[in-house]
């Protein structure tokens, strides 16, 4: 334990005052207010990191409470540990060294008096060993007592009680699977498709979807894996899958008295590898009837495990309204904010008043459905890659949208910090809200064209596709519906006719704007742009491989940029310092980012997507069509690692024969398990790396010859 060492975090004014400029803001919404005459604890530690840990401290701020941070050696510099009032090392980087080590967090505790502990979600929030260790020591743990935690943390368990206390279940095998030939006989028996899940796990990890004895094989062996890596327990159940289904929660609140009530539903169908991805509240699809079952059906079980606190109830719901239990969170919910935005409940400040031992102050009839809200999960991801696979670096430029009406930005990250292969490549979770629908999601478009996030690669052009997409807006939705729009994999957004002039008029006018200045700047008066009538100019601007000619004029408001023939009136009123660069094309509003502009080649945002135009002289472009193409590289014969992580697994050896789609390693990237299989069959030439051994993007980890 000498390896402790305390840091008292001295906040910066400028930067504690801007930050809790945010945290009022966000809190905004809540209807509920701060008793100052009710009794409550005097200091927490939240044993957490990131988002969830400032989230927590945002209304232990508003309450009065101090706080306690930990903090890894890759968190060191992280917000949160700034945020806190005091912070805590807490060991390395690895959180199995470090967020998990409850002993090193029960000695923090003793150091600093801390009375309670907030648990967050993830790590040790649904640990029924820390809950008992904090008991023992007279420490008030901010969640479920142990036995609810054990009872709805297993999920067979907890869906032999949902049985007894009348809840609607999904077929499946209540036992544990043993092996994997006993998993192929239990998916044959329940028949097919099956989901196969970790018994302790929870948020999409250790999970898998079988169509065949194959799959169920594989499926068995990599969520095994992936529950042990995660949770430390390897137990699978098997259950039916459910086909066409919404993923609906309940949130649910209850204390000590016996009160207990629902704070309505979110609808969580858009998921990818059963990872929730975009979330609102309350749900298109559910009537009142429907609401008032499920939200009955989830107290009732909160009620027959005697549960305290914030909790969620998860169903998988059919086309016809049938609902099914489908596993119960014993903690927080990353989502849970936009519960709040429709509720005006604090459900951190509820879950501090209900382990302080106090009462509901509300009833089911006090809960009212206000207006809607959405939440996007900001990843660094590249969505191009199976919907997400984990990017890692640091944040060059950061800036929220938190400027833009009805925006709230749950994040634990400033400009500068660094996203970690370590942890949960979540940047932030991002909400609007509105009072219908339609205007949250207008207000959800308009914030992410205006979110800016350089330095990693992020998902924010599939939350802008999905948000815009047709049948997302119609409410026609599943836990398929990725899988089902982009059967290939994302490709980012397909420009329309128009929108791909719009984009080459806004780079045609970046470019002679930069031209102008670099002329202006040399005391240059010849440039090759020019013609005799020096307001004109002729380029070429290519896009997505086509080339479409264009003249810009120019005057004292806006540049009129023709092309085929179409006019476009682009207005002046951006800088390119700017981060976000609003303007207007033809009367209509615009939101573009500059990510990089380098010689003729320009990089722009638009609506989510990245798209690279090269502008040039119309001369220049004479010269395109006889110039040599570089010859294709042929690189199906490596095998290079998709992202950052560890290679957990190498299944070939040098001189061994492969053949296409046959699995060669297993990497782990923020605690998923990920197969690489060989593009085509050959020997293998080489194996770079050996298991255990971290890989970075694109690292090249074999060869075929």
């Amino acid at each position: 334990m000498a390896s402790f060492r305390f840091n008292l975090v001295k906040r910066v004014p400028q930067f504690s005052t801007s930050l809790y400029k945010i945290a009022r803001r966000c809190c905004s919404i809540y209807t509920m207010r701060v008793d100052p005459n009710e009794p409550t604890f005097d200091k927490i530690l939240i044993a957490n990191r990131g988002e969830i840990a400032c989230r927590v401290m945002q209304t232990c701020k508003r309450m009065g409470i101090k706080t306690v941070a930990i903090f890894s050696e890759a968190d060191r510099h992280a917000l949160h540990a700034q945020m806190a009032d005091e912070a805590m090392y807490v060991g390395p980087a690895p959180s199995n060294q470090s967020y998990l080590v409850m002993d090193r967090i029960m000695d923090i505790i003793r150091k600093t008096g801390a009375q309670a502990v907030h648990p967050g979600y993830g790590f040790l929030s649904e640990n029924k060993e820390f809950a008992k260790k904090l008991a023992d020591e007279g420490v008030v743990f901010i969640g479920p007592p142990s036995g609810a935690i054990q009872a709805m943390g297993d999920k067979i368990e907890s869906k032999l009680l949902a049985k007894e206390a009348k809840v609607n279940v999904i077929p499946g095998f209540d036992g544990v699977v043993k092996d994997a030939d006993e998993a192929v006989q239990i998916a044959n028996d329940i028949g097919y498709p099956v989901m196969i899940k970790a018994s302790a796990g929870g948020g999409g990890k250790g999970m898998r979807i079988a169509w065949n004895d194959k799959e169920t094989r594989d499926g068995f062996r990599l969520s095994s894996q992936e529950a042990a890596s995660s949770f430390g327990d390897d137990r699978l159940l098997i259950e039916k899958f459910i086909d066409n289904p919404r993923h609906i929660e309940m949130q649910v609140l209850a204390d000590s008295h016996g009160n207990a009530l629902y704070l309505n539903e979110r609808e969580c169908s858009i998921q990818r590898r059963n990872q929730k991805v975009v979330e609102e509240a309350p749900s298109i699809f559910l009537d009142p009837d429907t609401r008032r079952a499920m939200g009955e059906q989830a107290v009732a079980l909160a009620r027959a495990v005697e549960y305290t606190s914030a909790g969620t109830v998860e169903f998988l719901v059919d086309s016809q309204k049938n609902f099914y239990f489908l596993e119960m969170n014993t903690r927080l919910q990353v989502e849970h904010p936009i519960t709040e935005c429709i509720t005006g409940v604090d459900i951190v400040q509820q879950m501090i008043r209900v382990a302080k031992g106090h009462e509901l102050t509300m009833k089911q009839s006090d809960i009212p459905i206000r207006g809607w809200a959405v939440e996007c999960r900001v990843y660094a991801e590249d969505p191009y890659k199976s919907f997400g696979l984990p990017s890692v670096g640091w944040l060059s430029r950061y800036q929220e949208p938190t400027h833009l009406p009805k925006v709230r930005c749950d994040s634990g990250i400033q400009e500068g910090s660094e996203i970690s292969m370590y942890y949960d490549p979540m940047i932030s979770k991002l909400v609007t809200y509105g009072d219908n629908r339609e205007e949250a999601l207008q207000n959800m478009c308009r914030a992410l064209d205006n979110y800016v996030i350089r330095g990693v690669t992020h998902n924010i052009p599939l939350l802008q596709e999905i948000i815009a997409h047709p049948r997302f807006v119609s409410g026609d939705i599943n836990t398929k519906f990725l899988y089902e729009e982009y059967p290939d994999g994302f490709q980012g957004r397909q420009l329309s006719d128009a929108e791909q002039k719009e984009v080459a008029a806004m780079a045609s006018c970046i470019y002679l704007r930069d031209q102008v200045r670099a002329g202006a700047f040399k005391n240059e008066n010849r440039m090759p742009l020019r013609p005799v009538n020096p307001v004109a100019w002729d380029i070429t601007a290519i896009i997505q491989g086509q080339e479409m000619p264009a003249t810009v004029t120019e005057n004292q408001d806006n540049f009129t940029v023709t092309i085929e023939g179409q006019t476009l009136t682009v207005s002046k009123d951006w800088s390119l310092a700017a981060a976000v660069l609003d303007t207007t094309i033809n009367g209509q509003k615009n939101t573009f980012q500059c990510i990089s502009r380098k010689g003729d080649e320009i990089k722009l945002q638009y609506k989510g997507t990245v798209f690279k135009v090269e502008v040039l002289p119309k001369k220049a472009t004479d010269y395109i069509h006889v110039m040599p193409e570089k010859p294709k590289v042929e690189a199906s014969g490596e095998v290079r690692s998709p992202m950052a992580g560890s290679l957990v697994s190498i299944s070939v050896q040098a001189g061994q024969d492969v053949a296409i789609g046959q699995e060669v390693c297993v990497i782990e990237a923020m605690k998923m398990q990920n197969s690489l299989t060989a593009a085509r069959s050959g020997k293998v030439k080489a194996v770079h790396f050996e298991t255990g051994t971290n890989v970075s993007e694109d690292d090249l980890i074999l060869e075929l010859e």
